[in-house]
């Protein structure tokens, strides 16, 4: 399930999603100078990672769908394990929270919003050498 071949190595990996060899990002997610920054091409198997202009625009959709589970994650466990925490503890921990996974929930939306549209292949890296 998390092996090689799978989309959830390349996205935990942030590996390229066609080989799972190459690295997806730039820098890692908290090089705040180059957040969110990608590679243009596989270093390994040359896949162009944006398909066109705006390619990664969709990826908002997905930061925010894993800032709302972030959420609901946070206020469930709040309510169901730490009733006594009042309210206004409970909007401070969570804001404090999104604000610092923001940059990672950033890559990470990047990387799954690619793993969407390309699919591993095997043999990429051996056609590439080819």
């Amino acid at each position: 399930m998390f092996g090689k071949g799978s989309r959830l190595y390349s996205i935990f990996k942030m590996r390229c999603p066609k080989c799972q060899e190459g690295d997806f990002m730039v820098s890692h997610a908290y090089d705040l100078s180059k957040v969110g920054e990608i590679h243009e091409h596989c270093n390994v198997c040359g896949l162009k990672y944006s398909k066109e202009p705006g390619f990664y625009y969709g990826a908002m959709y997905v930061a925010y769908a894993l800032g709302v589970a972030l959420f609901v994650t946070l206020w469930v466990s709040f309510n169901l394990f730490f009733d006594h925490v009042s309210i206004g503890w409970q909007i401070g921990i969570i804001i404090f929270a999104t604000i610092l996974l923001a940059p990672y929930l950033y890559a990470l939306s990047k990387i799954i919003w690619a793993n969407m549209f390309i699919k591993y292949d095997k043999d990429a890296i051996k056609r590439e050498q080819a």
